[in-house]
């Protein structure tokens, strides 16, 4: 068991929303296989589900905020001093900005199913100046997809999680990326329909 695990089995529900907070921010630390842990304590009746699932969204939810604050307060700024060693432009960042406008809030929800990706999203989307009431509609549903998802899996294995966590960590990502691409692409079917609709 790493660090991560034997912590929230001592100290339970409070581990678990610091852990996932700062593993949001950018810190390393295994998400998934703390979730899918935290959904095994469920099956063993050591934690139970509805707190376990609330301060896992809650830990989730305050470390995307605080990238996105983050991103709002240093984004530019930081461009403005790293922008030109990386040859970005300010028609390049204007770009970016209409983009994610349009499209990234999407990258919000999916972006908690890749490990890496989720550490940034919330960052370009406060640089971008994504209104504060579309990015906690977009990040927040993502992290109540993205925990309840990895707390189910946990459960559903039950007492096989200790034998399959480290072999299954990658394909349970890949899966979960999957299933939260094709949401993606049902929403963006769904609303072009209603667009054209009208």
């Amino acid at each position: 068991m790493d660090a991560g695990t034997v912590w929230i089995t001592q100290y339970g529900y409070g581990a678990i929303f610091v852990l996932l907070m700062l593993g949001i921010v950018g810190l390393p630390v295994p998400d998934e296989t703390l979730l899918t842990f935290a959904g095994y304590l469920v099956f063993k009746q050591k934690l139970t589900f509805l707190p376990t699932l609330a301060t896992a969204f809650l830990g989730s939810s305050c470390g995307i905020t605080v990238s996105y604050a983050c991103g709002r307060g240093l984004g530019l700024y930081l461009v403005r001093k790293v922008g030109p060693l990386l040859r970005l432009k300010p028609e390049h960042v204007s770009q970016v900005q209409t983009w994610f406008a349009r499209w990234g809030k999407y990258a919000l929800i999916i972006g908690y199913f890749v490990p890496g990706v989720r550490h940034v999203t919330a960052f370009v989307a406060g640089s971008s100046k994504l209104p504060l009431p579309v990015f906690t509609l977009f990040a927040y549903s993502g992290a109540l997809v993205w925990t309840s998802s990895f707390i189910w899996l946990g459960y559903l294995f039950g007492e096989e999680w200790a034998h399959l966590s480290d072999r299954l960590h990658r394909p349970l990502i890949m899966l979960a990326a999957l299933v939260s691409l094709a949401l993606a692409l049902y929403v963006l079917l769904w609303r072009r329909r209603q667009t054209v609709a009208r």
